[in-house]
């Protein structure tokens, strides 16, 4: 144990040495000090996903993290030799804020088991999948259900696992590190980052975004939340990059390249940052003749997305060159046999049920959307009538209300096309997928109220800021206790994040997923082992929770979780008698008096090789041998 900690810990230090090699490197090509450590991220998994549709993940990994470590020597020698310097505006409130409680995160996620239903279906599964096989799943790999879904947020954190080892809390903090170096990048936003006020308002504003995320929270490795920090990250950079265009160029075809290989969904997202980037490129274009500028924008703009798009197509040939058919593809003839098989009334019933949720005031999402609209009305107001000073919080008010229309309407396609009626009818996973774009558009009105705010402070010279710098004592007074109190509520509303996680936690202990660590190790090498799984409770097993969960754990295609067993001895010995091993997590009544009756074995918990006329019971520290 302590020898796989010192292992862990050196691991950690390597990739931590490769990405801030990584890191220094982006501030010697001039990439914004707030976005070096998102942008590292984001090239090393772009480069990691060219190896691995090579066939050569393994050595991507390590070639591309040894190159990070190569990298930061070379920064260190010719810093020393006074060839290259990078100036650093030192700590801020909002550094020590990030630090501190993003380590206190961090260690929390450390120790959180994994729980939701779509870790076990897919995201954590892909990861052990390319962790211990070294390469893309393939046809014949049916462990992996969901073959379309690209793999970018699995490769960063592949990459992670490899060199800290894998673990579930490992994962969880490989994702927590991608989330945090992009909710970085708001501070980037800041006119004058001295002013305590603003930065602790774009700090609470990431405190209070995890509420809206509260349906799968930071202890999960589902991508709902990832998508809206990228796009977030994405939109922010466009506005500090506007007037330089390489830059720019660059920056939104690495960020929205990288979100179509998160997810197929993040196509919304790309769409709201190709606009964005448009309207930058006409604001920004030098005056001339009219013909001239369009064709020079136009070229510009296509020649980006076509640069962004090209990993995608790459991903979308593979799916298709690989899998004859895949859970959630892109498919215009699937989605029209979708639609015929429900018919006009289906159709209708699903919208009745999206309007109902859409209107229901205990919905977190429309929480949401009204908070933030009449946050932002009355920010207007305060500021305009107040403070008289004119703002366009209005308008922008306008344009996230129309990125929120847009999204229902395309969640609508989504229940309506690629979704069982079963499964569309309930609105599965409605408020989760609404959480994307709630953080978003928080970001946004907020990112914006906060420049804005900035905008009507007394003195507008930034060099001439100090703290004497307020128009009255008042003022100064009224101030400093709003920057307390936002102070306060960041770092409450954070720790609440932590507290409610550590709750989750210990709610969770008596779960499936934590007692199956109880009578069995995880399995690391790929089989085709038929287990069972006894799972008392039933629903588990219908909505093959279970199931998923097995084929992860054990890292197997035939594992199956069963919750009745048949009272017939010729039928109960029959369903025995086709699995290899048999894992009971939970204490199973109808088993265990099924085992004592026609077995003579009196069982309650435990993992079990099936012989013919009775189980073999294997402890826990046993169970790897048996892989």
């Amino acid at each position: 144990m302590k020898v796989g900690i010192i292992l862990a810990i050196l691991g950690l230090f390597f990739f931590g040495l490769s990405l801030i090699g990584y890191s220094a490197t982006l501030r010697l090509l001039h990439v914004n000090p707030y976005f070096t450590w998102i942008t590292a991220i984001l090239v090393q998994i772009m480069l990691m996903y060219f190896f691995a549709m090579l066939n050569l993940l393994r050595f991507g990994i390590w070639g591309v993290t040894i190159l990070g470590v190569i990298l930061l020597i070379a920064r260190l020698i010719l810093g020393y030799l006074g060839k290259v310097s990078i100036h650093h505006e030192g700590m801020h409130l909002f550094d020590a804020w990030m630090i501190f409680l993003g380590t206190v995160m961090a260690l929390v996620l450390l120790h959180s088991p994994l729980i939701h239903y779509d870790n076990f279906s897919h995201w954590a599964t892909i990861v052990k999948f390319l962790t211990f096989t070294g390469h893309l799943p393939g046809a014949q790999d049916t462990i992996i259900s969901f073959t379309s879904y690209p793999p970018a947020t699995a490769l960063f954190i592949t990459q992670f696992v490899t060199f800290t080892g894998f673990h579930e809390g490992n994962m969880l903090v490989a994702q927590f590190i991608l989330i945090w170096a992009a909710s970085y990048t708001i501070f980037a936003t800041l006119r004058d980052r001295s002013r305590g006020l603003n930065s602790m308002l774009l700090c609470l504003t990431i405190a209070i975004s995890y509420v809206f995320n509260i349906n799968i929270r930071l202890n999960n490795l589902l991508v709902d939340y990832v998508l809206a920090i990228i796009t977030v990250a994405a939109l922010v950079g466009i506005f500090i990059y506007r007037s330089r265009p390489k830059m720019l160029t660059a920056h939104v075809a690495l960020f929205s390249g990288s979100l179509l290989l998160i997810k197929n969904s993040a196509a919304f997202f790309v769409i709201v940052i190709a606009c964005y980037y448009l309207y930058t490129l006409i604001k920004q274009s030098v005056p001339q003749r009219w013909f001239k500028r369009t064709l020079k924008i136009l070229g510009q703009f296509l020649g980006t997305f076509l640069l962004a798009a090209l990993p995608f197509i790459w991903w979308e040939i593979h799916v298709h060159m690989t899998f004859s058919s895949s859970k959630h593809e892109i498919n215009a003839a699937a989605y029209h046999s979708q639609l015929a098989h429900d018919g006009l009334q289906g159709f209708i019933s699903i919208g009745q049920a999206f309007l109902h949720q859409i209107f229901n005031l205990g919905s977190l999402s429309t929480q949401g959307f009204l908070v933030l609209n009449i946050g932002l009305i009355i920010a207007w107001a305060v500021i305009k009538y107040v403070c008289h000073y004119p703002n366009q919080l209005l308008k922008l008010l306008g344009w996230l209300d129309l990125i929120t229309l847009l999204y229902y309407f395309s969640l609508l396609g989504m229940y309506v096309l690629s979704m069982p009626f079963a499964e569309a009818i309930t609105l599965d996973g409605f408020e989760r997928y609404m959480s994307t774009v709630v953080v978003l558009n928080l970001f946004i009105g907020v990112m914006c109220l906060v420049y804005i705010i900035d905008e009507t402070y007394y003195e507008q010279n930034l060099a001439k800021r100090s703290p004497r710098n307020f128009r009255s004592i008042w003022t100064k007074n009224g101030y400093q206790l709003a920057t307390f109190l936002v102070m306060f509520f960041a770092v409450i509303m954070m720790y609440s994040e932590i507290n409610g996680t550590t709750f989750t936690n210990n709610y969770n202990r008596r779960t499936m997923p934590v007692m199956l660590t109880k009578v069995a190790r995880p399995w690391t090498k790929q089989n085709d082992v038929k287990i069972l799984i006894v799972d008392p409770q039933k629903v588990e097993v219908t909505t093959y929770y279970t199931g998923f969960l097995a084929n992860y754990y054990f890292f197997t295609n035939n594992a199956t979780g069963q919750a009745t067993f048949s009272k017939s001895k010729i039928n109960f010995r029959k369903d025995i008698d086709q699995y290899q091993y048999i894992v009971i997590p939970k204490y199973d009544k109808s088993f265990t008096k099924g085992m004592h009756k026609y077995y003579h074995q009196h069982i309650r918990t435990g993992f079990y090789r099936v012989h013919t006329d009775h189980l073999q019971k294997i402890t826990t520290s046993d169970s790897l041998r048996y892989q």
